[in-house]
């Protein structure tokens, strides 16, 4: 809404300084700013009319050390990581964008999955909170959201440029080139609607999803969009599972979002400007840029978040949240066309959500051949999610997140050297 404003102001009425709100940049760090007020400032007040409603988790008992003083810890505060990420996307970024307005269904969508899961357990004490089909079905509608918007939606394009100097003069008519002039140089493009992403560590490699039915004779185009909405609600249920699985210790998945946002905001950066795509040789996605603000709101209510949800924690996501943070993550990921780095970038969500699935198949199988009670005495892990086990084994959980935490890191450089790699 601000945009708006200031840019009524810069062109209308020449104010001084009105302009700057033209900067995708600023307007990133102001939506960085805000939701870090937002959630430090506004958040105590949250956590203390949670407290007043009684909104409390209950902690199963585990047998984890610092369970008992996690009893009666308010949770849905998820509440303030949304609030953090919309009001700043509302203030300071371009409504109009495509890109925006998915980010912002993204957000509310699975928050209100996240958000009746709470509610079940909290209000109606049931433990199990919403059954496990019905979250299913709302990552599944998110997906076919996703899906239909970037195929079928005209905004949605990828430019392709070409050197003149390696193009014939029947190609630039058979393909309706443009001319444009990057970094003083002439060069020719072409907008596409396609669902080509981007494959790691390749260059000049693009993948179509439409290829992946090739084997179905000359009219396998015509099933596209079925490979590609099978593929994005895959990804975002994988990742929105992910996300809440990893949400189990003080901080993790917080955190741990956190570093993915700063790397998908990066990757919105360098393919929704021209020159940093050309020089990176990587797909320029015109209008992307603008999802940097909705990066940096993102972050910043992550980071803020830890201000009451560090060890040890105020406040608990809940569902509310982690539910949210996956599906956002997963959104942006395929918007950027980089989905197939989920598998590094997402790498601490990846191993969560594999050691629940080991660790479930190791004792069916182990219940199969030797029976229940050698099962339970040779499980894989000590106990899934993974950071549980690292719990049974002495570890504190504050430890166990720092150092989760720089395996994020770690994983988000490698994400983003594949750009030069490449």
């Amino acid at each position: 809404m601000f945009y708006y404003l200031f840019e009524y102001l810069h062109k209308q009425l020449n104010f001084p300084g009105a302009g700057i709100f033209q900067y995708i940049s600023f307007r990133a760090a102001m939506a960085i700013i805000l939701s870090l007020t937002i959630t430090m400032i506004f958040g105590k007040n949250l956590i203390e009319w949670l407290r007043k409603l009684q909104v409390a988790e209950t902690v199963r008992n585990l047998g984890l050390e610092g369970e008992k003083q996690k009893q009666g810890t308010p949770t849905m505060g998820g509440l303030i990581i949304l609030s953090a990420i919309l009001i700043p996307t509302f203030l300071f970024a371009r409504l109009e964008n495509v890109y925006i307005i998915l980010m912002i269904i993204s957000t509310i969508w699975l928050g209100l999955v996240g958000f009746l899961d709470d509610y079940i357990k909290v209000f109606k004490k049931n433990k199990e909170g919403l059954a496990g089909r019905f979250k299913v079905l709302g990552q599944v509608g998110l997906g076919v959201i996703v899906a239909t918007t970037l195929y079928y939606n005209q905004n949605v394009k990828t430019r392709q440029i070409y050197n003149p100097n390696e193009v014939t003069t029947e190609f630039i008519s058979q393909n309706n080139l443009q001319t444009q002039v990057i970094d003083n140089q002439l060069v020719l493009t072409k907008d596409e609607h396609s669902t080509k992403t981007t494959i790691p560590f390749l260059k000049n490699t693009e993948f179509d999803y439409a290829n992946m039915l090739k084997f179905v004779g000359s009219s396998y185009k015509d099933y596209n969009f079925l490979i590609y909405l099978l593929v994005v609600i895959f990804i975002i249920t994988a990742v929105s599972n992910g996300a809440n699985i990893t949400d189990g210790i003080d901080g993790l998945a917080a955190g741990t979002s956190a570093i993915i946002g700063v790397t998908l905001g990066v990757f919105a950066y360098v393919s929704g400007n021209i020159v940093f795509s050309k020089y990176l040789n990587i797909m320029y996605i015109p209008h992307l840029g603008e999802m940097m603000v909705f990066a940096g709101a993102f972050v910043g209510a992550c980071v803020g978040f830890l201000w009451y949800n560090a060890y040890p924690a105020q406040v608990f996501m809940g569902d509310t949240g982690s539910l949210a943070l996956g599906g956002i993550i997963a959104s942006f990921s395929l918007m950027v066309r980089k989905e197939l780095l989920i598998p590094i970038l997402c790498g601490i969500f990846l191993i969560e959500n594999l050691s629940v699935i080991l660790q479930v198949y190791y004792f069916k199988y182990q219940k199969k051949k030797h029976g229940i009670e050698y099962a339970r005495e040779h499980r894989l892990f000590k106990m899934s999610p993974l950071h549980h086990h690292y719990q049974k084994s002495g570890y504190h959980e504050s430890k166990i997140v720092t150092r989760f935490w720089i395996m994020g890191i770690m994983l988000a450089i490698v994400t983003i050297l594949t750009l030069k790699i490449r």
